[in-house]
């Protein structure tokens, strides 16, 4: 039996594929940006961001439930909707397509300051604290759409992606907007631009564990 046949090792690579193309696409287009002289824009940057993300949800949900995001998949582990023994799994899965995409885009750029990795712009308490709400209102809204009425579920994708690209939208120019660890260690390590990293790390899983009592209080404890 191929390896790949295995559950778990198709679920390994579909969020490793997802993860990649996130990273790709979205940090690809931050330092396409900056060398093309701003052709992208900072619209087109947070638009990039939400569009693969809903893209990817929609091509890898019925496998892997498309988690992409170390931090959804810790949430998700911490309100009893997804197995413990999934979680290492996945985040290997997660932190792998993360590098595996930074180390493409070094590959294509080399000179590239810091490969869109995330830094405050102001005080790194500031970017805490956005940080943690956009995560917290971003697993706010997956807990929401990926339970319940059917039609929530076939309209997830884009509801999670347009979350993205809309925080993406208005914080992006002040904290980043990562809301992922994968998206920001990876291009920090390989820039090496670690500096504020510990923002990008804590921030979204304690925004999305916040997401959890938020959920369950508006939706009724018997929902997790």
């Amino acid at each position: 039996m191929s390896f790949f046949a295995l559950p778990v090792a198709r679920k390994f690579l579909a969020e490793l594929i997802g993860t990649y193309a996130i990273i790709f696409a979205g940090t690809g287009a931050i330092v396409i940006n900056a060398e093309s002289g701003g052709a992208i824009t900072h619209l087109g940057v947070a638009l990039t961001f939400g569009l693969i993300v809903l893209a990817m949800i929609y091509t890898l949900g019925d496998v892997s439930g498309a988690h992409m995001n170390p931090a959804v998949t810790l949430a998700f582990a911490a309100a009893g909707l997804f197995p413990f023994t999934a979680v290492l799994t996945y985040l290997a899965a997660q932190f792998s397509g993360a590098l595996l995409a930074s180390l493409t885009l070094y590959l294509l750029f080399p000179q590239s300051a810091n490969l869109g990795a995330t830094l405050p712009a102001g005080a790194p308490m500031q970017s805490f604290v956005l940080e943690v709400i956009l995560s917290a209102i971003l697993m706010f809204v997956i807990l929401n759409v990926s339970h319940g009425a059917k039609e929530k579920g076939i309209t997830a994708g884009i509801v999670v992606g347009s979350v993205i690209a809309l925080e993406a939208l208005f914080a992006g120019p002040i904290c980043g907007a990562s809301m992922n660890p994968a998206r920001s260690l990876a291009p920090a390590i390989v820039s090496g631009h670690l500096e504020h990293l510990w923002i990008y790390l804590v921030a979204p899983v304690v925004g999305m564990l916040i997401a959890i009592p938020l959920f369950g209080v508006v939706r009724g404890p018997s929902k997790i």
